[in-house]
């Protein structure tokens, strides 16, 4: 169904920094055969019920593990086989999850704290925690490793510091009950998310790419963006955006439809690193985009215990306030550099696309449904599922064979291995936290450094976040956020969902920002562009999401809260704004701007998505009197920079 535009064979960036071996067929089958499992044990509590808290996730956790042991390499040495220190470790996996999970129902019953562990429930604790923390370092990464080991020293020997940095002592005992016999530490909140929603919706995902529904999504975009000016990187916009926001991951994204993309901007005269910049940025967007948004999305709804219908409809304005500066950006470089749509013959045939595959679409429409109907998330992915398997039966190109569906169990569970190491790590570390009261002394420390001012208290939070999401997954840094950071935010009034959005925007788009871009980096890697200029220019082009999360805290009303003429309103400003932004960013209105011009949108728009009658008066008449500018001054860029010379600019991109 696809058209294949480029001719030029693209570099897959997970296949060059891929952590997992190459397994002969015995062992391959091997991991195929857990990862079926765990997909049968994951669908079976789906449909009958989840099974006590500490019985599904550490199920969940001990598949997980499995296949780690089986399928990641320990160093960077190429491997085909499982070699046999990875046996003791699944030998051991075995022993400590086994015993935790076919026991987790009876240890639910005992009292945390009170009942004492035995001398064999200590020695599993111990063997948990050592499994735990070598399968992070293979399949998350040192980063975080790093940070699991600092928080173990921290907890066992942190007594000794001095100030706010120390507690008053635990025993080896009462650590490890809390980590690993209680809900409050690796089998809390993020893993039971993992767990039940997240794994489902991973599921659906490869569902829906294996029956030919992600190829559908993205003919749909170049039949319908393809013809207009600067139409390839709308393209990617659109159709990033839509598989961004089903695969979860930014990486994976830029893996998949930037092959695609990427070549299909450059042939259309963007320059290498614009089109990798483009590709990443709409691919990070797609964990903020409803109806399914990113993994940390699940998250934010349980912690606050609001339905995740309503998060995603809270979240829909920021979303399309941030791919519309990007896809205005993307139109104003069209304009400097005289670039057109596809030739006609490259662009398929729309109502031909629809007509192919418009059943696609009921899968997406049933979790939409089902959300806005106040089901679970995970009885929604479990009927989009449903969903899937039946549009795929009308047509033999999309339909499952017994073993294709055996294939995209086993891919959905290789797809959830990254995510449970990592909530079940960031449980971890939020047990720590909770433990040593660490959570409210760095709240109290971040006030303090910031003299009690919630700007600077906000620049802070967003500095860790960036800084954390630059080594950890999304939801890892996110989850740790919300035992440093959030309750800072929280105590200086900040609304709690604000509150919860402003970290989670700032760990999303740190994939995007130098000096660690990992998306941009990817981008790069499919470009061949200089992979930090990519992060550069991408994180000029994602300017939205770093402006939007401010404006959760300051006007709420961007999130749906409050009077709907105050919604109204803000979604006009914001607009405006954003129009602004894009402009100011990319140095282009009506023609070039002038420095002062660009200064004059840039303040235009910080004024206009703040809501505030005096904001948008004053941001409303910047806008005008620039535009103004640009309509009585005749001049053309093209007399004064030419096209070769804008493109060789480096300000230009």
């Amino acid at each position: 169904m696809s058209q294949n535009i480029s001719t030029t064979p693209a570099l897959n960036p997970e296949v060059m920094l891929s952590k997992t071996r190459d397994l002969r067929p015995f062992y391959d089958r091997l991991v195929f055969a857990v990862g079926v499992l765990m997909t049968l044990f994951q669908l079976y509590t789906a449909l009958f019920g989840s099974f006590t808290a500490l019985v599904q996730r550490s199920t969940h956790l001990f598949f997980a593990l499995l296949i780690t042991f089986l399928l990641y390499r320990p160093f960077k040495k190429k491997q085909e086989t499982v070699p046999w220190y990875d046996w003791i470790f699944i030998l051991l996996t075995l022993f400590a999850f086994g015993y935790l999970s076919l026991n987790g129902q009876e240890i639910s019953y005992r009292m945390s704290f009170v009942t004492p562990l035995s001398t064999f429930q200590m020695i599993v604790g111990g063997i948990a925690c050592v499994l735990l923390l070598e399968a992070t370092r293979r399949s998350v990464g040192t980063a975080l490793a790093l940070v699991l080991a600092s928080g173990l020293l921290y907890i066992f020997w942190g007594e000794h510091l001095p100030g706010l940095l120390g507690h008053r002592g635990f025993g080896p005992m009462w650590i490890l009950d809390q980590l690993f016999y209680t809900t409050d530490g690796v089998f809390g909140i993020p893993l039971g998310v993992s767990a039940t929603f997240i794994f489902l919706f991973i599921l659906f995902g490869k569902m829906l790419e294996a029956s030919k529904g992600g190829e559908f999504f993205i003919d749909l975009a170049v039949a319908g963006m393809g013809k207009y000016r600067g139409g390839p990187a709308k393209t990617a916009i659109l159709g990033s955006g839509l598989l961004g926001m089903i695969s979860g991951s930014a990486v994976a994204n830029v893996s998949t439809t930037g092959a695609f993309t990427i070549p299909l901007m450059k042939k259309s005269g963007y320059r290498s690193e614009f089109a990798g910049a483009v590709e990443a940025v709409a691919s990070s967007g797609g964990q903020i985009m409803p109806p399914i948004m990113g993994a940390a999305a699940f998250m934010i709804a349980s912690y606050l215990g609001m339905p995740y219908g309503e998060l995603a409809l809270k979240a829909l304005l920021p979303a399309f306030l941030f791919f519309l500066c990007l896809g205005f950006q993307v139109d104003f470089r069209a304009q400097r550099r005289g670039l057109r749509g596809l030739d006609p013959h490259e662009i398929p045939n729309f109502w031909a696309v629809l007509k192919f595959g418009f059943l696609f679409i009921v899968p997406l429409g049933v979790i939409i449904i089902m959300l806005a109907m106040g089901y679970s998330p995970m009885r929604a992915g479990l009927y989009a599922i449903g969903a899937v398997i039946v549009v795929s039966v009308f047509k033999k190109y999309t339909r499952f064979s017994p073993l294709t569906l055996l294939k995209t169990f086993d891919l959905a569970a290789r797809g959830i291995i990254e995510t449970a190491i990592a909530c079940a790590a960031a449980g971890l570390v939020i047990g720590v936290v909770s433990l040593s009261g660490m959570g409210l002394r760095f709240s109290s420390l971040i006030i303090d450094l910031a003299g009690g001012s919630l700007l600077l208290t906000l620049i802070f939070t967003m500095v860790v976040s960036i800084i954390l999401g630059m080594g950890l997954p999304t939801v890892a840094a996110y989850i740790i956020q919300v035992a440093l950071t959030v309750p800072a935010l929280i105590n200086m009034g900040v609304e709690p969902l604000a509150a919860h959005m402003f970290i989670f925007y700032f760990a999303i788009i740190s994939a995007i920002t130098p000096p660690v871009a990992l998306a941009a980096f990817a981008a790069s890697a499919i470009s061949g562009a200089n992979p930090m200029r990519t992060g550069v220019i991408a994180m000029r082009l994602g300017i939205a999401a770093f402006i939007i999360p401010f404006v959760f805290v300051y006007g709420p009303s961007i999130l749906l809260i409050g009077s709907v003429p105050q919604i109204l309103l803000t979604v006009f400003t914001s607009t405006v704004g954003i129009y602004a932004m894009a402009a100011a960013a990319e140095g282009w209105l009506l023609r070039d701007c002038y420095w002062y011009e660009r200064l004059i949108l840039f303040a235009s728009a910080l004024t206009l998505v703040v809501p505030g009658l005096y904001t948008d008066t004053i941001g409303t008449a910047g806008v005008v009197l620039v535009f103004v500018l640009h309509k009585i001054v005749n001049k053309k860029s093209s007399e004064e920079i030419p096209a070769e010379s804008a493109a060789s600019n480096p300000a230009s991109e």
